[in-house]
């Protein structure tokens, strides 16, 4: 579990998060959202202590995260709006064992790791090609992977289909759709709704800092329009917005 008491962080003096307090189960599929700026990014970076707050509590299950760092990064992945910015090794399987290899695992451990997390995103096999001969979508897939090889309890992805076309944005939400469904919580940050509000239990939204709407998505719908991140009318909208800009893209 995930748990946020009073959370307030500043860049000077610039207030970014201001008094937050939240909590989020290891089983649910959650949406951050809100319009850029709002302070999406630097919030979810305090869950594995990416950022340390200006003042307020963050706890990973139970244990505070400043305590144990390891444990926190451990706890919850994090996968990042560049996926190339992660990358610590030329080849799929050596970056994906790069996590585990900091945790002192044996060899054997470390290599069911990297099969399995490869397996889950369909990358199985191919460990040994060069992460920069990928597309993006594959790119952002040996990203995953390289968290989920930590085993986490929350996998953390911040603006996970930027740059994606729509066959690979289909992709990675199907792999999400799997991920889910093992028991890995789910937290996605983005203000593009298309193909996750129908998928998730619970909608949070930031704006200026501060939490506006906690609330499951069928309430969330009907809230969020106010806020400057697109709202699909329904789940068949939804996809014939998806077709129609992958028609677009191929014309």
């Amino acid at each position: 579990m995930i748990s946020v008491d009073n959370l307030t962080h500043a860049f000077g003096e610039t207030v970014v998060l201001d008094s937050i307090s939240l909590s989020i189960d290891d089983d649910e599929f959650v949406v951050l959202t809100g319009p850029n700026g709002s302070g999406k990014t630097t919030l979810v970076r305090h869950f594995n202590g990416l950022h340390t707050p200006t003042a307020g509590d963050v706890r990973v299950n139970g244990a505070p995260v400043e305590s144990d760092l390891v444990a926190a990064r451990t706890a919850v992945g994090m996968v990042f709006q560049r996926p190339e910015d992660s990358f610590v090794a030329a080849t799929i399987a050596a970056d994906v064992a790069f996590g585990p290899e900091n945790l002192g695992l044996s060899h054997d451990e470390i290599d069911r790791r990297v099969e399995t997390a490869l397996a889950a995103v369909n990358l199985s096999g191919r460990g040994d090609e060069r992460i920069d001969t990928l597309s993006g979508g594959e790119q952002a897939r040996v990203a995953i992977a390289g968290a989920l090889a930590m085993e986490p309890d929350q996998l953390v992805l911040d603006e996970p289909f930027s740059g994606l076309d729509e066959p690979a944005r289909r992709s990675l939400l199907s792999h999400l759709d799997s991920l889910s469904a093992d028991g890995t919580g789910i937290i996605v940050v983005t203000h593009d709704l298309r193909g996750v509000l129908e998928r998730c239990d619970r909608v949070l939204a930031l704006s200026a800092g501060s939490i506006v709407l906690d609330a499951p998505p069928a309430m969330a719908r009907q809230q969020l329009p106010s806020l400057d991140v697109y709202v699909p009318l329904t789940a068949d909208s939804d996809r014939e917005h998806s077709r129609d800009s992958h028609e677009s893209a191929g014309r």
